[in-house]
């Protein structure tokens, strides 16, 4: 009876391994693709990864950053407006160097009343006081003469009647009289010629030094506003009121690192196509006059051809289109540029990344 329940238990053990076995052993079918890739519409044309930009002449989209840090306290333009050059597109608190400006303004002022007041010299009134001092200066000359004349004239006629020390005191009179004259002639002199030009030009410098301190703390105030620098479309606009921006950007919340505060492109209707050319496959791409390429939106099956623009002669690592941090930096591609209008019909923005294939003609 035990040898028979054993032999039932194996029995049933097998036959359960079997159809976990087979159940395990089905395969699901895979699952669609959410999109058909695009396939090469060329005999042997070359792939390259590329992403939408605005159309520029030079360089990539316009990536604005301040020259100053600062707390936003004004956005003035929104995304996707179109602005001229000069156009407003954002302020910051500007109160400390605003309040710097004013005070470098006064001193530049005061230093330049200082060096008007240097120029006309001699002052009208300051030269009537100093004229006045040399007729005083004269009359005491002359009393004192008549008083030294009285007392000799005496003192020869009867030396008692003048005393030998009042007579030396009174000659000592006159020629401390005589000094007295030749200061207040020499001070109104000095008085007369105006301002030494050694003042002058010292002064003249001190005003041209704190001028230009205030030249350059007004400027570093136009600096709180961040101007757009030629005719465009605001793309992107990074910080919010109240953020704290500063020459590396603005910090990103989901990206944890610094941006761009504000990102710029040419209108919408023109765009461009940067495509990066995988360094082993640079040698097939066929020359400019003959290059044709066509571009294709993933998730669709809409193609757009491409008009070549230029190549960026240089070739670098493929970090443009991920995370700079972990991709592989011995794979080097060559960035070729191609323009394209925009259908109307057609959702795309700068910053898409596209499927391009390039062929000759």
């Amino acid at each position: 009876m035990r040898n028979k329940l054993l032999f039932i238990l194996s029995a049933a053990g097998i036959l359960a391994g079997l159809i976990s076995a087979h159940i395990y052993g089905i395969q699901e079918k895979p699952l669609p693709p959410v999109f058909s890739p695009a396939s090469n519409p060329y005999p042997k044309g070359v792939y390259a990864n590329g992403i939408v930009e605005s159309y520029q002449e030079n360089g990539e989209n316009i990536n604005i950053y301040p020259e100053v840090s600062g707390v936003v306290t004004q956005i003035l333009v929104s995304e996707g407006q179109a602005v001229h050059e000069g156009m407003p597109l954002l302020r910051m608190d500007d109160s400390v160097q605003r309040a710097i400006v004013e005070q470098q303004r006064s001193q530049a002022e005061a230093a330049l009343a200082l060096l008007e007041e240097l120029r006309a010299q001699p002052r009208k009134e300051n030269l009537e006081v100093s004229k006045s001092q040399v007729d005083l200066a004269n009359a005491n000359l002359k009393t004192s003469r008549d008083q030294y004349d009285k007392q000799r004239k005496s003192y020869e006629l009867n030396p008692k009647s003048v005393s030998k020390d009042a007579l030396d005191s009174s000659r000592d009179a006159v020629k401390a009289a005589k000094a007295n004259l030749e200061v207040a002639r020499k001070q109104y002199a000095l008085t007369r010629a105006g301002a030494w030009i050694y003042d002058i030009r010292n002064q003249e410098k001190q005003y041209r030094a704190m001028a230009k301190a205030y030249m350059a703390s007004k400027a570093l105030l136009d600096k709180y506003t961040i101007k757009a620098p030629t005719d465009g479309i605001v793309m992107s606009i990074k910080p919010a009121v109240g953020s704290y921006i500063s020459s590396q950007g603005a910090y990103g919340t989901y990206t944890q690192g610094y941006d761009p505060v504000v990102v710029m492109g040419s209108p919408q209707s023109h765009l461009e196509v940067r495509c990066y050319i995988d360094e082993i496959l640079v040698h097939r791409l066929p020359p400019p006059s003959q290059m044709h390429a066509q571009m294709f939106i993933r998730g669709t099956n809409i193609s757009i051809p491409l008009k070549y623009e230029r190549v960026q002669p240089y070739v670098s690592p493929k970090i443009e289109l991920s995370d700079q941090r972990t991709e592989r930096v011995d794979v080097r591609v060559l960035p070729v540029i191609f323009g394209f209008e925009k259908p109307e019909n057609v959702n795309l923005y700068p910053g898409q990344l596209v499927d391009v294939y390039v062929a000759e003609k």
